[in-house]
């Protein structure tokens, strides 16, 4: 089940909210729990059994965590990392290694045939936070099993995020209030979130699926540039779009989730771009994997080795191939670049610097979205060298509004506009009523509505 699509937003959502709602305090985590292992095992009931163990797992180890306190806290913090760690690593990139074995020794392994659940990567690196900052004292050990489920299973970000880290919920899992405020707020951003989802990104997407399916190499030069653009609005209202309707979703529980993206086209650097993208994910490296390596702490050498695991991390945490770990080292390479004094230049030159900014960015995408190594370097050179067709006004004419609004938006002068109306209540509910109208109505009628985020 996924947020954009009708079955959630006219059948679970209702449904799950009344009962939500009717229910006491006391009652209200365990009926999330229940309606978030519902969600989840709608589409994936088989890994359903996979979400119960780690729940237990972690539960059991963070009592055992806090009971031997100062004596084996370490050795068991370890086995929990190792269990999470190892669900992660077969599940997502065993069959990875296999096949690179395979390809360097010319041996025959044979590969696992499993497929990827939905969401391990998010969660897993939720839970991981849980006892890591358990051990660190951070956190107070959770005693409810069902508080500690209710925080991992929670539907509004267990497949895409945003990450939440338990530090984060831990006092409103035990303790919250639900205003109609919070409800009014979450729902507006919500149906906001569908918009951007439904009406730009499954929009723009469509021009990076038709490009797939004529060949790269028979694609303009005019036309591959208009497709790199596509998919970096595409990626950006779609995962934005998601985390906004998570977002939304969790003031109409009761909690607050942490804000995943902040404009991060308008960046002037790949530095600031970090900062801006994937807030929840690059705060979970810096806190969880950087910092405990020593950060920038330990010399200009270590500083270096220590951006390269986890850029390299970063790009095999979103994918078991080859292209995401370029995709990763590519932005270590440019970061590093930034930080030898091209940062400093950057900052002089504006105009230059976010120019620079977007065609990286957009580079960026191309290798994040394009699992073949060879096609890439098609796509790539059709950049220059793939001459003028004459077909690129078909996908021009097509694809024109939808490729200037998602600019416009994205450059934030959406949010200076819905702030100006914000107040006039009346004008909103209109303008919501509209994008949840027509989003209802795209959802009815169109077959192509991925969410590209699902299965990292």
């Amino acid at each position: 089940m996924i947020f954009s699509s009708l079955l959630f937003i006219f059948w679970f959502m209702p449904v799950f909210f009344i009962l939500y709602y009717l229910v006491p305090m006391r009652a209200k985590n365990f009926v999330l729990l229940i309606g978030s292992m519902i969600f989840y095992g709608w589409g994936e009931p088989k890994y359903l059994l996979l979400l119960v163990i780690s729940i237990l797992v972690n539960y059991f180890s963070g009592l055992l965590i806090h009971h031997f306190r100062g004596r084996a806290d370490k050795l068991i913090l370890i086995c929990a990392l190792v269990f999470d760690i190892g669900m992660l690593f077969f599940f997502k990139y065993i069959n990875f290694f296999i096949e690179n074995i395979n390809a360097f020794s010319g041996s025959s392994i044979a590969k696992v045939n499993i497929t990827l659940p939905l969401g391990i990567s998010f969660y897993t690196f939720q839970i991981m936070s849980y006892v890591i900052d358990l051990y660190r004292g951070k956190v107070d050990v959770e005693s409810s099993i069902v508080n500690l489920g209710t925080y991992l299973c929670m539907f509004p970000q267990l497949i895409a995020g945003p990450i939440v880290v338990y530090s984060d919920v831990s006092a409103a899992l035990k303790n919250r209030r639900i205003t109609a405020g919070a409800i009014e707020e979450g729902i507006e951003i919500f149906v906001l979130g569908l918009g951007s989802k439904v009406l730009i990104a499954n929009n723009a997407g469509e021009l990076w699926k038709e490009l797939e399916n004529i060949g790269y190499d028979n694609i303009s030069v005019p036309l591959a540039w208009l497709g790199m653009l596509a998919f970096t609005l595409q990626i950006y209202f779609d995962f934005n779009g998601y985390s906004m309707m998570a977002i939304g979703l969790g003031k109409m529980l009761g909690f607050e989730f942490p804000k995943n993206f902040n404009l991060p086209y308008i960046s002037t650097s790949i530095t600031e771009y970090w900062r801006r993208w994937h807030m929840t994910l690059s705060g979970w490296f810096r806190d969880y994997l950087y910092i405990p390596l020593g950060g920038n702490r330990k010399g200009r050498v270590r500083v270096i080795i220590n951006l390269f695991i986890v850029w390299f991390v970063t790009g095999f945490w979103h994918g078991a191939d080859w292209n995401f770990i370029l995709w990763g080292l590519y932005f270590f390479v440019l970061i590093m670049v930034e930080r030898a004094g091209f940062g400093r230049f950057l900052e002089k030159h504006r105009i230059f610097a976010h120019i620079y900014s977007l065609i990286a960015i957009g580079f960026g995408w191309l290798l994040f979205a394009i699992t073949d190594l060879k096609q890439l370097g098609v796509y790539i050179s059709r950049l220059f060298t793939g001459g003028i067709s004459g077909s690129e006004i078909y996908y021009i004419r097509n694809y024109f509004f939808i490729i200037i609004v998602g600019c416009i938006l994205s450059s934030g002068s959406g949010n200076k506009f819905y702030e100006k109306i914000r107040n006039k209540r009346a004008v909103v509910a209109v303008l919501l009523s509209c994008i949840l109208i027509l989003s209802t109505a795209f959802l009815a009628d169109a077959s192509y509505n991925p969410f590209l985020y699902f299965r990292f």
